[in-house]
This record gives structure tokens, C-alpha cells and sequence, in this order.
């Protein structure tokens, strides 16, 4: 009776028409050589992030019996022709592993779009089909954790000019965007590799199986902070409205000695929370606080009512003019919105805080779903296509050239990736010498070569870059490049 196997199951990890591939190429077929991509869309450069995670959860874990024969059944299942000689064969001559090779960019560089950022090829000829048959599960590891990195990096760069334009604390930008997207993800392997890509680039996260990845998967030394003793709206709602002061107030004394208290301001009603609640019931309270208030807005439209309820603090509490000339609240209480927010939002509420004279760092950002659920493998038009062939012992350049759309042309030869002056160039493997090559190899034949410690995708990931990878995204007035 079939049983089947859980999701690591290589030999299913693949679209089912995958089976039939090996019969189709041209007899003498020794290697076939494929590459990945963005081909372009949202972003013009992309974070490179999250091959050794798909590496180490797939490849370094070898194919069963058991896996091939629930394979076969499903393939029958599905009408499809299944080869089990192909893969009792590679399960007796490479123990099951995939027989391949994966070069890659290092993790975490940032590098323009329409670039050759992986390079795969089979390490056996008796098994040319195998780099196309691992599509499916191989471009689904990148695309999905490079795609987050990368927005997560440009909302980065829009909080990085913010602070430079109206703060005096640059050094706020890692924890100013937090990860509540747990919830809004469509699996648990989601929320940790979309999780672990956001804390590429900030520290802040509620994501608990982001947090997990990271250490499990790139060894993560620190510990992101950020979570704290926030309330949620079933909470207020059992004290009632007419005792909404009554649950503030009780989070101040069962939690107020840790430094930090989140208050959500729109469980009920948001103008009498700000002004009557925050602004004189809790006001004494607030002041004396040693540590940090956070006013959580949680409805509403996000560029305004965040500028809204940094007025009233403003009014409530006082504040100072920084040196840049911007209205700054005291530094224990600031605002929070992390409802429904996108990198267009977010550039929205910095130039409306700026419109009215106050600086950056009076607000703190989450996102969830608009984060780590609301991109796809378009957003950046990922591709995973074949561009070289040996077939009876010459190669030969394989392209794909659709008339109907210059976005799929395909790159054809093998590749390097170098960077001449400043700016990264795909060419062709042949024309450069191998040290030139940016592209490393980290995988062949079941092992790992090399391994990246989260911190050094950090420091990639912070190196310095022209300013036209993320003018788009960073400029206020430009049209909106990734609605999440």
C-alpha cells in the first residue's frame, strides 16, 4: 500500500511531466549546463540569498528506495512515464545524491538584475538530465528567499535616506522595520526562509521560525531583538472598552520592568485612545516610564494616521528640534504602524512626516503579509534555463530566443560573473580566467564546498552600491516598483 514521503523527497520535488525529460534530448547527450537568473521587474538589482539552506534541507540528504518507489506511483498516477532503472542506477553508483555541480555568487551580494547569479551542470554522463530535472525545487529555494531579501533591502535603503534627511541617529536604521509576517505566509517553511532573508537586512522580527533558520542554516551568531510585551486586541477587548485605561495601565505593572510596553491605540476608538488615554489618563505614567512606549497604530490610512498620531504625541508630550531642524518626540515614547504597508507607503508616511516638519525616527515600521507573502516568482522574473550542451563529447551553446517576449531570451554558453570598474558583467566562462570568476563553487555530488556564516551575507549585503539599485525604490515620487 502506497505511504507516501514527507516533502524532502527529492525524486517528487519536481513538476511531474519532469519524468519524461530524459528521453527527449538529442542521443550522445553528456552534460547540460543551466543557469539562474532575474530577468528583471520590480527591483534592479536583486540580494542573492538562500542556495545553502536549499542545499543542505535537499541535495546533502540522499534519494531513498522508498522515495523512488512512491515516485512511481505517482507518476502512474498522473500518466507519466517514470524511468525506475535511472534512478536505482544513481541510487547504486552515487548513494542516492545527486550527482551535480552548483556554482553560486557568494550569499548576500547585491547585484544588478539580468545577471548570472547560479550555474549548475551534472558531474556524470550518464545523468545530463539531472540539472534540468531539479528546476523545479532548486529555482523555488532562490527565488522565493532572494525575492524577500531584496525588498526587504530597498524599504532598507527608503529608511536609510529618511534618516539621513531629517534624523540625527542613522545608526537606527537595522531595528527600524519589523518581521510580523509569521501569520500572513503561506506555510511554515515560508515564514523561516522569507523570515531569515528579512533579517539580512534588520534586526527586528517576531518571526519565530526566521530566527530558527538563520542559526540552523547559517550558523546566525546573534540574537535579533525587538519582540516584546505588546498587547493584542483580544486582550483589551476582555478588559471592555470602559476599562481600556484599566488594561494600559496593567501592562505597565505586570510587564513595565523589562523597558518596553506596546500599546495598541485602535482596539476601540483611535482619537480618544491618543488623547484621552495616552494624553491625560496615562500621561504622568508615560513620562516617568524608564524605557521605551510604543503607540501601535493598527487601521486607518497608514500616511496619514501615523502622521497624525505623531502630532498628538507631539502636542501631549513635547518634544525637541533635532540639528537638521525636524520636530522629534522624547525618547521613550515613539509610534508604530505595521498594518498593510508597502514600500510605497512607507516612502508615503517619510515624506508626510517631512511635509509637516518632524523626523523620521519619531515612527517604526512592521510588515507581515506585504513582506513575506505578497511577491512571486514574477515579481522578479526569475528563470532557471539551459545554456550549454555536450553532446558527443563537443558543446554547444543552447538559447532560447521566443519572438514573443525579449524579457526570456536566455543567455547562451557558459557563464562567469566578474566585475570590471565597479560593475558586475555576465560573459562567457571561456573569456575570462577562472579566478576572475565570481561565481564559487559550493556544491558537487551531494557535499557542501563552502558555507557562509550569516554575518558575512550581512556584510555583503552592506557593501556599497551605486545609487541607481535602489533609486527606484527609494525615490518618493517615482511610481511604485513592488506592490506588496
Amino acid at each position: 500500500m502506497f505511504t507516501p514521503t514527507d516533502h524532502t523527497n527529492l525524486v517528487l520535488n519536481a513538476d511531474c511531466y519532469k519524468h519524461a525529460h530524459h528521453a527527449l534530448y538529442p542521443p550522445g547527450t553528456e552534460y547540460i549546463s543551466s543557469y539562474i537568473e532575474s530577468r528583471g521587474g520590480g527591483f534592479s538589482a536583486s540580494v542573492f540569498f538562500g542556495l545553502q539552506a536549499f542545499l543542505m534541507e535537499y541535495l546533502s540528504k540522499p534519494v531513498t528506495l522508498d522515495n523512488i518507489l512512491d515516485a512511481e506511483y505517482i507518476s502512474h498516477q498522473q500518466n507519466i512515464p517514470f524511468n525506475r532503472q535511472n534512478w536505482i542506477d544513481l541510487l547504486n553508483d552515487h548513494g542516492g545524491y545527486m550527482p551535480v555541480e552548483i556554482e553560486a555568487v557568494p550569499e548576500g551580494t547585491v547585484v544588478p538584475t539580468r545577471n548570472v547569479l547560479l550555474q549548475l551542470v551534472n558531474t556524470d554522463p550518464k545523468y545530463y538530465w539531472v540539472p534540468s530535472y531539479i528546476e523545479t525545487a532548486l529555482l523555488r529555494g532562490i527565488w522565493y528567499p532572494t525575492t524577500v531579501a531584496t525588498l526587504s533591502w530597498n524599504i532598507k535603503q527608503v529608511i536609510r535616506q529618511a534618516l539621513e534627511r531629517s534624523s540625527d541617529h542613522p545608526e537606527l536604521l537595522r531595528v527600524s522595520l519589523h518581521d510580523y509576517g509569521a501569520r500572513g505566509v503561506s506555510s511554515m517553511e515560508s515564514a523561516g526562509l522569507g523570515g531569515m532573508a528579512h533579517l539580512v537586512n534588520f534586526d527586528q522580527s517576531d518571526t519565530v521560525p526566521g530566527l530558527l533558520a538563520a542559526k540552523r542554516y547559517y550558523n546566525s551568531a546573534s540574537t535579533p531583538g525587538g519582540s516584546g510585551p505588546f498587547h493584542e486586541h483580544a486582550g483589551i477587548c476582555a478588559w471592555g472598552r470602559e476599562r481600556e485605561a484599566d488594561a494600559m495601565r496593567h501592562l505597565f505593572e505586570v510587564y513595565g520592568s523589562r523597558g518596553l510596553v506596546g500599546l495598541l491605540s485602535d482596539t476601540f476608538d483611535h482619537d480618544n485612545h491618543m488623547r484621552q488615554i495616552i494624553g491625560v489618563e496615562l500621561k504622568e505614567q508615560i513620562q516617568g516610564f524608564e524605557g521605551l512606549v510604543v503607540c501601535r497604530v493598527d487601521s486607518g490610512d497608514p500616511v496619514q494616521i501615523v502622521a497624525d498620531t505623531a502630532e498628538i504625541l507631539l502636542e501631549q508630550f513635547g518634544g525637541e528640534t533635532n540639528s537638521k531642524g525636524f520636530r522629534i518626540l522624547p525618547p521613550n515614547i515613539r509610534v508604530v504602524q505595521g498594518d498593510g504597508l508597502t514600500i510605497v507607503e512607507i516612502k508615503g508616511i517619510y515624506a508626510e512626516l517631512e511635509r509637516r516638519g518632524m523626523a523620521s525616527d519619531n515612527v517604526l515600521f512592521g510588515m507581515g503579509g506585504g513582506l513575506l507573502q505578497h511577491v512571486n516568482r514574477d515579481t522578479m522574473n526569475f528563470g532557471q534555463k539551459a545554456n550549454a550542451a555536450c553532446i558527443e563529447g563537443k558543446w554547444v551553446d543552447l538559447q532560447k530566443t521566443p519572438t514573443g517576449s525579449r524579457m526570456k531570451r536566455s543567455k547562451a554558453g557558459r557563464l562567469a560573473l566578474v566585475r570590471v570598474d565597479g560593475e558586475y558583467r555576465t560573459v562567457r566562462r571561456e573569456e575570462v580566467k577562472p579566478e576572475q570568476n565570481l561565481l564559487r563553487p559550493v556544491f558537487r555530488d551531494g557535499k557542501l564546498l563552502e558555507t557562509a556564516d550569516f554575518a558575512e551575507v550581512i556584510a555583503r549585503s552592506e557593501e556599497s552600491v551605486p545609487d541607481w539599485y535602489y533609486a527606484e525604490a527609494s525615490d518618493p515620487d517615482a511610481e511604485p516598483v513592488a506592490s506588496a
